[in-house]
This record gives C-alpha cells, sequence and structure tokens, in this order.
C-alpha cells in the first residue's frame, strides 16, 4: 500500500530542532534502505515529504506516530495506486461501460 505523507512540523525556531532533525534522519534512514519508505525529500524551509510502501494502515499509523514522537507537526497523507493497480482499475471501467 502506497501513502504519499507529507508533514508540517509546529513553527519553533529552526535552531531549536537541530538535534530532532538528526534524529529523524536516523529513524528515516533504515526505513529507506528496507522499501517501507520509497523516498524522503526535505520541503524547502520546514517538513518533509515521504512515499511509505507498507503493509497495512496499520503500520502507517505506527510509522506516523513514530515520526510525530520525533518531530510534531501537521500530516496530510494521500493513498496512491502504483501505476499497473491504476491501468488494471481503468481497464475495469473501460469494461463496465461496453
Amino acid at each position: 500500500m502506497l501513502f504519499l505523507v507529507i508533514s508540517t512540523p509546529r513553527p519553533d525556531k529552526p535552531s531549536t530542532l537541530i538535534e530532532a532533525r538528526s534524529k529523524y534522519w536516523d529513524w528515516m534512514n533504515p526505513l529507506l534502505k528496507s522499501g517501507m519508505s520509497r523516498f524522503v525529500y526535505a520541503r524547502t524551509g520546514r517538513g518533509a515529504v515521504a512515499l511509505f510502501d507498507v503493509d497495512s494502515n496499520e503500520t502507517l499509523h505506527r510509522l506516523m506516530n513514530e515520526w510525530s514522537d520525533i518531530m510534531p507537526a501537521h500530516m496530510d497523507v494521500y493513498p496512491l495506486l502504483d501505476e499497473s493497480a491504476a491501468k488494471f482499475f481503468l481497464q475495469q471501467q473501460e469494461e463496465l461501460i461496453k
């Protein structure tokens, strides 16, 4: 299951969050290596964008809680379909209207 997560941290001074930002990357690196996160990008100014590839909503929930423990933030979550799933869905719709 693919989820795009966009974080917007609290408006704290960036200089007060240096340690937390380092902990965030320490936490994220194993997720990237395992493939549980396909990518992560820091947003210009503050925040991050990550693509998670997880087995369940519960796993995503756990990851978001871990993330929030490191860096409290508002998170927008977008469930995604990969290319093959999107094409399969489109094919099913085309068959229904024939």
